[in-house]
């Protein structure tokens, strides 16, 4: 049986500490990023939109990173919206920017009241590549 481990990026934000949560567990080959959001450094979100968003994609990268992945090995994709009509524009434009072409992610978003002061948050489950 595999033990699943706890992954951090490198420069970890306030948020895991504050909340107490792992930004991603490694189970055999797969990765399960916790939700990411567009924090600053300290855990408060970014106020501007748009750099919230890339933010959280940031973060994402970061943490995919420490465990050897990118936004390549992603299988599933789970964002979060605020406001999912007034947000779409943006969220697409960072998307596209990220996944330029095919193959892309399966992707689900979910309209909610409440991210602890966000607007946008991000979870993946992604597959570990085998090292060579």
């Amino acid at each position: 049986m595999t033990t699943p481990a706890p992954v951090f990026p490198a420069n970890r934000h306030a948020l895991y500490e504050e909340h107490s949560y792992s930004a991603a567990i490694r189970s055999g080959d797969l990765l399960f990023v916790s939700g990411q959001v567009g924090s600053r450094e300290d855990g408060s979100p970014e106020p501007d939109f748009a750099v919230q968003v890339r933010r959280a994609f940031a973060n994402l990268e970061a943490t995919l990173a420490a465990a050897g992945c990118s936004f390549a090995d992603l299988v599933d994709v789970t964002t979060f919206h605020t406001d999912p009509e007034a947000q779409f524009a943006t969220i697409m434009e960072v998307k596209n920017e990220i996944f330029p072409k095919a193959p892309y992610p399966n992707w689900t978003a979910v309209g909610v009241t409440w991210l602890a002061g966000f607007d946008f948050e991000i979870k993946v489950i992604a597959r570990i590549p085998e090292k060579a």
